[in-house]
């Protein structure tokens, strides 16, 4: 009998069925997934920018679209990426310099950069887009 083959199949390094899925894990998906968003709403201010060069006519054109009622929406997004990246980004500043490492602390303070994120777009909307 060869051990080898009697063992059952085993991943060869962690495997996302080993893991529980948690807030430390989730909360760097999202910083991920927002520092994507942030990457394509460059484009989007690129775009405005450019228009700005292009003329008043273009301009009109660019402001229109984005002043628009669902593109706000779309603006509220890029403003909680912003938030929640630039919060969770401290995070992690806290952390490389050593603190923070606590199982209740990990918790505590992403549920800091989540609140800090919702809160700040919620302001960020009743201000600049209402």
């Amino acid at each position: 009998m060869n051990q080898a083959t009697d063992a059952p199949q085993r991943p060869l390094s962690p495997h996302w069925q080993i893991y529980r899925w948690g807030i430390t894990n989730s909360l760097s998906i999202l910083h991920r997934a927002t520092g994507v968003f942030l990457s394509l709403g460059l484009l989007v201010l690129s775009c405005w920018l450019i228009s700005i060069a292009a003329g008043p006519a273009e301009y009109a054109s660019v402001a229109s679209f984005y002043g628009s009622g669902w593109f706000r929406f779309v603006l509220a997004a890029f403003a909680f990426c912003f938030f929640y990246h630039l919060g969770n980004g401290i995070r992690h500043l806290f952390w490389d310099a050593g603190y923070g490492f606590e199982r209740a602390s990990i918790r505590n303070s992403g549920i800091v950069v989540v609140v800090f994120a919702v809160v700040a777009t919620a302001i960020y909307a009743l201000i600049a887009l209402i």
